[in-house]
């Protein structure tokens, strides 16, 4: 099942490379949502819950774009039908879709941090870190493990840009809010006492059972 996975990762990759499609889309979209806060909000900077909530709202705005483009070249091509009548577990294709979306996540953030940084944060990101890290990484193997298996429901619908975002935001409203709790008392110029071990348990166990369930359900997800 690994080797498969890695096979449709690489080619899922080398493809991204060339064609530049989920990535730069998902970075342009954050930039452009953190200036219009920028100048929506009427003020130089923001911190707290404000500042939380507008960063990782934008990114999980951003990681429904990611998603929509998961499955694309496998719809375009009909390349799926060769993969579901290839004699390899079927699980390997949410692996590997599920590690390219991950992926993708981590880059848009490199990308899209600094520059919420730059317009919208008062008190800088010197004080977040290494917490950061550990939250950014733990809400994005939840992003990445619900997003695929959700493009992998939709991926023969015929209104998948609209059933994508029905499906995905209810079931990532808990990663929201627990991404959002855990960054906030880093995101303002007083800290105070802060939950971060409450709340990155309870990411862990989210991804962890989402993890499961998808490595449970998404072969017949695909013979549906």
């Amino acid at each position: 099942m690994i080797r498969p996975a890695l096979a449709i990762l690489r080619k899922d990759l080398r493809l991204e490379l060339r064609t530049r499609e989920s990535v730069p889309a998902m970075a342009l979209f954050s930039l452009t949502v953190f200036v219009l806060f920028h100048f929506g909000l009427h003020r130089d900077s923001v911190e707290g819950a404000m500042a939380s909530g507008v960063l990782w709202v934008t990114l999980l705005l951003a990681t429904v774009l990611g998603v929509n483009r998961l499955f694309a070249s496998e719809r375009e091509g009909r390349a799926l039908d060769g993969i579901l009548l290839a004699p390899i577990d079927r699980t390997a294709v949410y692996l590997a879709k599920a590690a390219g979306l991950f992926l993708y996540l981590v880059l848009l953030e490199l990308v899209a941090v600094p520059a919420f940084a730059i317009l919208l944060l008062g008190p800088g990101l010197g004080g977040a870190f290494p917490e950061l890290i550990a939250i950014v990484l733990l809400a994005d193997l939840g992003l990445a493990g619900v997003g695929a298996l959700v493009s992998g429901l939709a991926a023969e619908a015929r209104a998948r840009d609209v059933v994508v975002p029905l499906l995905l935001l209810p079931l990532l409203v808990p990663v929201l809010i627990a991404a959002a709790r855990a960054t906030e008392p880093f995101l303002t110029s007083h800290p105070g006492p802060h939950q971060l071990a409450k709340w990155l348990g309870f990411l862990g166990v989210y991804d962890t059972v989402f993890l499961l369930l998808a490595v449970a359900v998404f072969d017949y997800l695909l013979e549906d």
